[in-house]
């Protein structure tokens, strides 16, 4: 155990309660990361130059969009933490899926429900899917950043036993100091590569459909695989193979099929070409 290492700050997980009505963090991050995302897609609707002319889709249309990506990313997350996480569990205590409240998302599995929606939302209006899902995309790091914030202030899904300087003992972490991962992953998946998918699209990635969709996925699973070698495995699961982790083995197939979309939206030609 090093000599010296921070205490956890003693966070309370409940926002406001007011009698049996309560506003948790984790619940914040998620509103504010919907609200600021929207925003920001107004944003880069509105600018003509980074899609070489009129944008292929309206503010209208996103704003009508939100519901259906919100939908999309609580019942595929949950659905993914039950399905890749705990399905034993949950086939005991089926109710207990319906639970939100109690924490368990699946990053995956909230992709999944933002790409039906997008493909849905998108059949529906009558706009390209891929320049929906390349706005949504871009978007997401937001929600990334402050959703490992929440998992901070909650003290849950900490690092593994370290020596560093800032390692930290959390409450529910047992007496060895750990890697504050939870910062780690806000840090790479939602600052590294928000700031990443800004340049990107300043230098012309949505007039290529398809490509910040591509880059998200990859830049994700990178930033997103690195983390995992810092943060404890899930109790229930532990190392699956090899030293593997559930959030690893679940980044390969997402960053094979991002590589796929980048490989795709070069060939094409652009926007406005």
């Amino acid at each position: 155990m090093p000599l010296l290492f921070l205490k956890f700050p003693d966070f309370d997980p409940v926002l406001i309660a007011l009698g049996p009505f309560q506003i948790r963090w984790y619940a914040l991050a998620y509103i504010c990361g919907i609200l600021i995302g929207w925003l920001y897609s107004r944003a880069l609707i509105r600018n003509e130059r980074l899609w070489g002319g009129p944008a292929p889709l309206t503010v209208l249309d996103f704003d009508d969009f939100v519901l259906w990506v919100t939908l999309g990313i609580i019942l595929g997350g949950r659905t993914g933490y039950v399905l890749f996480y705990n399905p034993s569990h949950f086939l005991q205590h089926p109710l207990e899926a319906l639970q939100l409240w109690k924490g368990g998302m699946s990053f995956h599995g909230g992709f999944a429900g933002c790409v039906v929606a997008v493909v849905l939302f998108a059949r529906h209006r009558g706009i390209p899917f891929l320049s929906l899902g390349d706005l949504t995309c871009a978007t997401a790091t937001i929600g990334l950043f402050l959703g490992r914030i929440a998992n901070f202030i909650n003290g849950e899904l900490w690092g593994r036993p370290t020596d560093v300087p800032w390692a930290m003992v959390f409450p529910g972490g047992g007496p060895l100091p750990r890697h504050p991962s939870q910062l780690y992953e806000a840090t790479l998946e939602g600052l590294v590569l928000g700031l990443a998918l800004w340049l990107l699209m300043r230098g012309g990635a949505l007039k290529r459909p398809g490509f910040v969709i591509g880059a998200f996925a990859v830049g994700y699973s990178i930033a997103r695989i690195i983390c995992e070698f810092f943060r404890e495995p899930d109790p229930q699961l532990g190392f699956i193979w090899g030293g593997l982790t559930m959030g690893m083995l679940l980044s390969v197939p997402l960053m094979l099929t991002g590589i796929g979309f980048i490989a795709v939206a070069l060939k094409r030609p652009p926007l406005r070409a």
